[in-house]
């Protein structure tokens, strides 16, 4: 789909100095695609405030034992 966009000299001439003017479209997109997924991840995590209690949870007593016993769970790094 083409879209139609107006930047100001100054961007252009910058873009075209990073991405080369046949490199406009390619640059702009995959820059669109980062930044869309950057604001989904942060929407995320803005939605995931809260949800957890601030207490209940299996590494509340021993934080550090709850983290071996996770490494010791997982066989991949289990030799």
């Amino acid at each position: 789909m083409r879209v139609h966009v107006n930047l100001d000299d100054e961007l252009v001439r910058e873009l075209d100095r990073r991405a080369g003017r046949r490199g406009r479209s390619t640059y702009i997109a995959a820059t669109l695609r980062r930044a869309l997924d950057d604001e989904r991840r942060w929407e995320d995590i803005a939605a995931s405030v809260g949800k957890l209690s601030d207490s209940d949870h299996d590494w509340d007593a021993d934080p550090a034992e709850w983290v071996r016993a996770q490494r010791r769970s997982d066989r991949q790094r289990v030799g």
